[in-house]
């Protein structure tokens, strides 16, 4: 059940992650300058980290060239996504906003393409659809209802 801990870190990073890049993007005064960080950012710990595990484990070899496909879309919708949550601060959303819209839809999203690439053996249940309806709703409270 370590997985768990796992996915609250993701979601404590993730939490925190629009607030502190609205805030480096307005003390930079330049969104490109805060996608350069996040990029120096990425390679410190996507790409170096990796390495030096993978070296040190003897890993670091046997690529299926479909996985590294798969891996590698994955790692630029991630950076894509970045640059359109740093668009977003650019052209005056805040992360109050920005985000809950993103952490919102972003479940949504994945449930159906997942649904699209592994697809399930019998019909999903109806609840299903009323808690897409949920998260939309949701959002909108949050967007609504957030502090001044």
């Amino acid at each position: 059940m370590i997985w768990i801990l796992f996915a609250l870190g993701a979601a404590l990073s993730w939490g925190l992650y629009g607030p502190s890049l609205h805030k480096g993007q307005t003390i930079l005064g330049s969104p490109m300058k805060s996608l350069l960080c996040v990029g120096v950012a990425y390679f410190l710990i996507g790409v170096l980290y990796p390495v030096i595990t993978l070296a040190s484990q003897g890993q670091f070899k046997g690529f299926p060239t479909n996985g590294v496909i798969w891996a590698t879309v994955g790692g630029g919708l991630g950076a894509l996504g970045a640059i359109f949550i740093i668009l977003a601060f650019k052209n005056g959303g805040l992360p109050t906003y920005v985000m809950p819209l993103v952490f919102g839809g972003a479940p949504v999203v994945n449930v159906i393409f997942s649904m699209l690439l592994h697809p399930p053996e019998k019909a999903p249940n109806p609840l299903l659809y009323v808690g897409f309806l949920l998260v939309g709703a949701g959002a909108a409270m949050a967007l609504y209802f957030k502090p001044a």
